[in-house]
């Protein structure tokens, strides 16, 4: 079976090696999955623009965490849970809350709403249990919020799918596993 490496900034195109110095710059490394997605310049850049589009969107960068991983854990992506575990606690999550959000909960009744249909969408492929879709809108949020959630499963569905194709070495420190 073939085995899929992280590639030396070497091994990659002249546009990668760019994304990757402003990865760096941001991120102070580049992660082995980006380094990984790296061997194609067009998705790395495609990846980090739509990534990047949801920093304006109708979720907070702590419930962006949140969906992050509740996406990732229904996707048993080990690489992505120990990334937004990590990115979690950084954005001042603690480690009781990382785990309920992975099981799809939260202490903020109406941001669980959009945890459960995230949980719900990611699960079902895309067909969302119809009772947690109209939860989410009895919560208060709109048709907006339900694109922008959407789009944020795609980036972390991408990124699994990515992971659970190359198996490359996680770079950062092991999610606990749950009960």
């Amino acid at each position: 079976m073939k085995v899929i490496n992280v590639p030396a900034k070497e091994q990659v195109s002249e546009q990668s090696q760019q994304l990757f110095e402003a990865i760096s710059k941001k991120m102070g490394k580049v992660p082995n999955l980006y380094a990984t997605i790296g061997y194609s310049a067009n998705a790395l850049k495609g990846i980090l623009e739509f990534e990047d589009a949801f920093s304006h969107s109708a979720f907070t960068v702590k419930e962006r965490e949140g969906i992050n991983l509740v996406v990732s854990q229904v996707n048993s992506c080990d690489y992505c849970l120990a990334a937004h575990t990590m990115l979690a606690g950084l954005k001042g999550f603690k480690a009781d809350e990382i785990i309920a959000m992975r099981k799809g909960f939260s202490a903020d009744a109406k941001f669980e709403t959009a945890l459960q249909l995230a949980k719900s969408i990611a699960d079902n492929k895309g067909a969302a249990n119809a009772d947690l879709k109209e939860a989410f809108f009895a919560a208060g949020y709109t048709e907006a919020a339900l694109i922008d959630l959407i789009g944020i499963i795609t980036v972390r569905t991408f990124t699994n799918y990515v992971y659970a194709q190359t198996e490359i070495p996680v770079d950062f420190p092991a999610a606990p596993a749950l009960n």
